[in-house]
């Protein structure tokens, strides 16, 4: 039998090992979403104890989203090149040693440099995983798959936030990053045994024993074995993660980095911000964590919905329609009266929104990039977007700092959203059901997305 094997994946239904991997995706996504809200679960102890004031604040709260941005780009291209399994395994280790080690810390220096250590792991991760998620789908589920594996982000800070408000009843904001650290650990030895590289980066790049790997993999997913790889042309394999910048793709890659940095600026408003604004009118940090958990529980919510919506509807006008919500869901937020169960329901819908529109962001970028860029474009339009979620908290400490209400602070940070929705108009896609980089032996595939100078 002489077929490509990622034709084979995304025309034939999804194996239980597919459906695993898919699952592994959430499970690791969900470690992403504690270890970044972990500094704000312990953000009102961290205050307490050491004396700093918001803009001090703000500053800290942004230091592993720095990391971020630089692993995000860095290692994206560097799961082009080497897999998507060994940059996964890569990224939980130093993921975890950064937790371990933010116990250690006795200033806000030292306590920022663990946290970039530990935000380089999560964001070279999360470059890996979007393509994991999108390669072992089938062209059916793709956008399904994308969106199941983001809602693992809401899903990780809602179990996490639980366990981290039980934690600081008892103890000390470090009991937080222990049990992160912990966790992350577990999931190593999980990876190395259950995810196998991914079918369409083996075929694409064809190292040695690629063919073996496939093979396994197949019989492990119940397909008949294949002969031979497809001939990969000459230009094709000259092809390098700097394609992202060619002709054909740097429209696209500006426009969802450009919609992804707008909206991760009011996304992380809320999510850096909300236990420090409860805690500030009066309530006890275990209960702002807990309307922090309700946030999460919206955003997993809300993630799934736009998962199942994907399946009948256009993935651009959804992601539009949710960024433009998730303006009104901040802006309402920020004039909520400070009563924690209505503080509670205004956070879950803010976050029933603003997280289906980061779900929506990253099926676009899935779709846009293909395969041999498809961890660098996703790194590069997550790490430089990530410079909206470093500005958010420290935009809105000094906002606060100079004396704005919070209803005037919300607001503005609320209307990232909608300039993110108002550059997704210029993306045209072509399709919502992105076919296999067929074109590999033939010419070179720039994707399923292009720009054009009016809506699409």
């Amino acid at each position: 039998m002489n077929t490509d094997p990622r034709e084979v994946l995304l025309n034939s239904e999804m194996s239980r090992l597919q459906v695993l991997v898919i699952a592994l995706t959430i499970a690791l996504n969900a470690l992403d979403g504690f270890d970044v809200l972990s500094i704000s679960f312990a953000s009102p102890g961290i205050a307490a104890e050491w004396g700093i004031d918001r803009g001090a604040l703000g500053f800290v709260l942004s230091m592993e989203l720095i990391g971020m941005a630089i692993g995000s780009i860095v290692l994206g291209g560097v799961a082009d090149k080497i897999g998507r399994r060994p940059t996964v395994l890569g990224c939980l280790a130093v993921m975890s040693a950064g937790m371990a080690l933010a116990t250690t810390a006795g200033s806000l220096v030292t306590l920022s440099v663990w946290r970039v250590i530990t935000g380089l792991g999560i964001g070279g991760m999360l470059a890996a995983i979007n393509a994991v998620a999108s390669e072992f789908s089938n062209k059916r589920r793709r956008h399904l798959s994308v969106s199941l594996m983001a809602i693992g982000y809401p899903l990780g800070a809602v179990v996490g936030g639980m366990i981290a408000a039980e934690l600081l009843k008892g103890n000390s904001w470090r009991a937080v990053f222990y049990f992160g650290s912990a966790v992350t650990a577990v999931l190593i030895p999980v990876v190395y045994f259950a995810m196998p590289e991914s079918v369409h980066w083996l075929t694409r790049k064809q190292p040695a024993g690629a063919l073996k790997k496939i093979n396994d993999a197949f019989e492990q997913m119940g397909h008949r074995p294949v002969a031979a790889l497809p001939t990969i042309s000459a230009d094709a394999q000259k092809r390098s993660v700097a394609d992202i910048f060619a002709p054909g793709l740097l429209a696209g890659t500006v426009i969802v980095t450009l919609a992804y940095f707008f909206h991760i600026t009011t996304f992380y408003f809320i999510l850096k911000w909300v236990p420090k604004i409860i805690a500030d009118m009066g309530f006890p940090p275990a209960s702002a964590a807990g309307v922090l958990v309700w946030t999460n529980v919206g955003g997993a919510i809300g993630g799934g919905i736009f998962g199942l919506l994907t399946q009948r509807f256009g993935v651009k006008a959804l992601t539009i329609v949710t960024l433009v919500l998730s303006t009104v869901g901040v802006a309402i937020f920020g004039r909520t009266p400070a009563d924690l169960q209505q503080m509670s329901l205004i956070c879950a819908l803010a976050g029933f929104c603003a997280n289906a529109g980061v779900v929506g962001l990253y099926a676009i970028i899935a779709q846009v990039f293909p395969t041999h860029v498809r961890a660098f474009g996703t790194g590069f339009a997550v790490g430089v977007g990530r410079g909206g979620s470093v500005l958010a908290p420290i935009l809105a400490g000094l906002l606060f700092a100079d004396g704005f209400s919070l209803p005037t602070v919300a607001l503005t940070m609320a209307l990232g959203s909608t300039l993110g929705a108002g550059v997704l108009l210029f993306l045209r896609m072509e399709t919502d059901q992105p076919s296999v980089e067929r074109k590999d032996s033939r010419s070179v595939d720039y994707g399923s997305a292009r720009a054009t100078s009016s809506a699409g």
